[in-house]
């Protein structure tokens, strides 16, 4: 299986932090988020990957490179201006082959374990759907969420969660896209989603939006005390 890992973004929220550093390279306790997410996918025997970007592209190929000091194989889709999520995936396309592939949002941070995406995607092939997405519990920022969830189905309605960044799909859900050319992703999933065809499930774990420098700061906090009480317990006789 192939998963993309999103890092084309400018991150606009995250200034003047990202004036310098891509947003996916920001760390949490001590690791760029990106690679926070390369290692679960290995883990997960997940290893080949697709990663885009734009601002500030290279700084993100010298610190991964190939991937194999991760045991991953990663490939690399430039933009020269972010596409936003479809446009970035359309542009991919011919390095995600024609089965269906994760996208993944390179600025989030989450304990959902990749092992699932396998078995999501057979699903996906089985039921002739076109999309499957992972969400979360609205945070503080987002309460409205994006939305629905009925019987492993996704809706738009009432009472909606919040979209994870983490998703499945197709790649002939993305053929109309020019390569090259700017297109959120949105409108394509609310077309599917009406006539019935994403699947869906919620994250109850650990998922942050690493949106702002105050939620980046409050996160690496967070993480670094499970660290510490992780190595308490390692340790305890």
């Amino acid at each position: 299986m192939i998963a993309m890992l999103l890092a084309a973004g400018r991150g606009e929220r995250m200034r003047p932090l990202t004036d310098v550093t891509p947003k996916p390279l920001l760390e949490v306790a001590g690791k760029p988020l990106i690679v926070w997410h390369i290692e679960n996918l290995v883990r997960a025997d997940i290893r080949d990957l697709v990663i885009n970007h734009a601002h500030l592209g290279a700084q993100i190929e010298k610190i991964l490179g190939d991937g194999s000091r991760f045991g991953a194989r990663i490939q690399y889709s430039p933009e020269a201006q972010a596409l936003e999520t479809a446009g970035g995936i359309a542009n991919a396309l011919p390095l995600l082959g024609d089965e269906p592939f994760a996208v993944i949002n390179g600025d989030i941070f989450c304990d959902y374990d990749f092992a699932n995406l396998r078995d999501r995607a057979a699903r996906i092939i089985a039921k002739g759907d076109t999309a499957h997405l992972v969400l979360a519990n609205n945070p503080p920022q987002h309460p409205h969420g994006d939305f629905g969830l009925h019987q492993q189905r996704i809706t738009d309605s009432a009472p909606r969660l919040t979209f994870s960044g983490i998703g499945i799909y197709k790649p002939g859900l993305f053929a109309g896209i020019p390569r090259g050319s700017i297109a959120p992703l949105a409108p394509l999933l609310r077309a599917q989603i009406a006539l019935g065809k994403v699947s869906g499930e919620q994250h109850q774990g650990l998922w942050v939006d690493v949106g702002t420098p105050q939620r980046l700061a409050e996160l690496d906090s967070q993480v670094c005390a499970l660290q510490k009480a992780s190595r308490s317990l390692h340790n305890a006789p």
